[in-house]
């Protein structure tokens, strides 16, 4: 076999591949092996027809397409190995001669893999926020715990912001009642914006009892968008009780004795999630400079196919999780078709760059990803999945997933290899000292975040 490699441009090359007859006699033998098994001649028995007496009924063309079919990913295969050619994506094959007993030659033309100049990242700066946690911190954490333990009793006095209220409702519209605008039971905490536009204004101030109208803008239902006029009939008001802030409190919210005791663990906690925070964010600005500082050819047709990729998956799985269509979700969003398309496309395009330019590093910097590594990389996936690890591990199993979790691991350990050789500091002047655990992990996040 005898192959030439054609640069087209950067991303793409057309492969010509002549292949000598006697090559292809495997793939012959296999032709007529199969269709041996497939047609029935009269006077033979299935599967013991003579070669020729094929070629006679069902014409030697029909031998020949069936063997370069069966042939043709192999000499395809090997013409990329021997030109060292990293392809993405299936090759566009044209047979352009087929002599029988002679000569197979075909091109086939793929986007490939660009070839990258890394260029020395050691300067690379950033400026992150300070990993501080204030005493409004903690008390802002423990009265977050607090409101969970917060219980609810009837009040006889004018409701107002905080109080839970039960209340009926019935909207109008163009002075008919809806269908479905009548909702009768529903508690609600005034203040908390939850609901319709108005009824804050509508139930402060109204004991249970007392009944008062608005008008609104639904947000759902068959009048979705319309100017409703809506009655409110306040049933019962209800008072928020938070427990005392002492040791009792740390005793029944917690493992701890003292209120303390408790606060201090808060404090540890925070820390950490503010020690994670931060390594995030500088992996995140790492990741923007080291791409501003690499040329990155992009493959049309690689593009084109992650845009598809990133549009369906929003549209049938995120968008259909939620019941919305994407029309409603952009306009939700404020955005227009051509708006959300650029943006699509930028995603896009820093997702592919990211992924060639962390490769690039993984490659250089001969980066190994160890067992624990892809275990523990594969206990987080399923965690943020809602998977159990088995099932987990299983699904990637099952769809040959496997090197993909891997090429994850290595490219959060590539950036991670940047990071540590960039120049990270807060914002107050102070260079930040991120630990190896939180490193790697926040990485894998940011390398995560790019990818769809």
């Amino acid at each position: 076999m005898k192959s030439a490699v054609e640069t087209l441009n950067p991303t793409r090359v057309r492969l010509t591949v002549e292949v000598p007859f006697e090559e292809l006699k495997a793939s012959l033998d296999a032709a007529y092996k199969k269709i041996n098994q497939q047609v029935t001649v009269k006077g033979f028995r299935k599967g013991k027809i003579p070669a020729r007496v094929i070629d006679q009924r069902f014409g030697r063309g029909a031998v020949l397409e069936e063997a370069v079919n069966d042939a043709l990913p192999k000499f395809y295969t090997e013409a990329v190995n021997e030109a060292e050619l990293s392809p993405l994506g299936q090759p566009e094959v044209d047979i352009t001669e087929l002599k029988d007993n002679e000569l197979l030659a075909f091109t086939a033309e793929v986007d490939i893999r660009p070839a990258l100049e890394i260029p020395d990242y050691s300067g690379i700066e950033v400026t992150v926020d300070v990993a501080e946690v204030t005493d409004e911190d903690v008390e802002k954490s423990v009265e977050q715990l607090r409101e969970r333990f917060a219980t609810t009793a009837p009040v006889e006095r004018a409701a107002a912001e905080g109080d839970i209220v039960t209340v009926d409702l019935e909207a109008k519209v163009d002075g008919e009642v809806l269908e479905d605008g009548v909702a009768k039971g529903i508690d609600y905490t005034i203040g908390s914006g939850q609901l319709l536009d108005g009824i804050d204004e509508a139930v402060t101030g109204l004991e249970a009892g007392g009944t008062a109208t608005f008008t609104s803008e639904l947000k759902g239902g068959s009048a979705e968008g319309k100017e409703a006029e809506v009655k409110v009939d306040v049933t019962a008001v209800k008072s928020r009780e938070l427990p005392a802030l002492d040791d009792d409190f740390a005793q029944l919210a917690s493992e701890f004795d003292t209120l303390e005791e408790l606060k201090a663990d808060s404090r540890k906690r925070l820390a950490r999630m503010k020690k994670f925070d931060q390594a995030t964010q500088a992996q995140e600005k790492v990741l923007e400079e080291l791409l501003k500082l690499v040329e990155v050819p992009m493959p049309e047709k690689l593009l084109e196919d992650e845009i598809k990729t990133r549009k369906h998956n929003l549209e049938h799985h995120q968008l259909g999780q939620m019941g919305l269509t994407l029309d409603k979700y952009l306009e939700i969003q404020g955005k227009s078709a051509e708006e959300f398309d650029a943006e699509l496309k930028e995603q896009a395009e820093k997702g592919i760059k990211t992924q060639f330019v962390l490769d690039e590093i993984v490659s250089k910097e001969e980066v190994g990803v160890d067992q624990e590594e892809l275990t523990e990389h594969l206990m987080r996936r399923a965690q943020s999945s809602g998977m159990s690890p088995d099932q987990f591990a299983q699904a990637v199993v099952e769809g040959g997933q496997v090197p993909m979790l891997v090429g994850e691991v290595a490219r959060g350990k590539a950036l991670a290899t940047v990071v540590e050789a960039a120049t990270v500091k807060d914002t107050e002047g102070n260079v930040v000292d991120l630990e190896d655990e939180d490193e790697t992990e926040a990485a894998a996040e940011a390398v995560e975040g790019t990818e769809a």
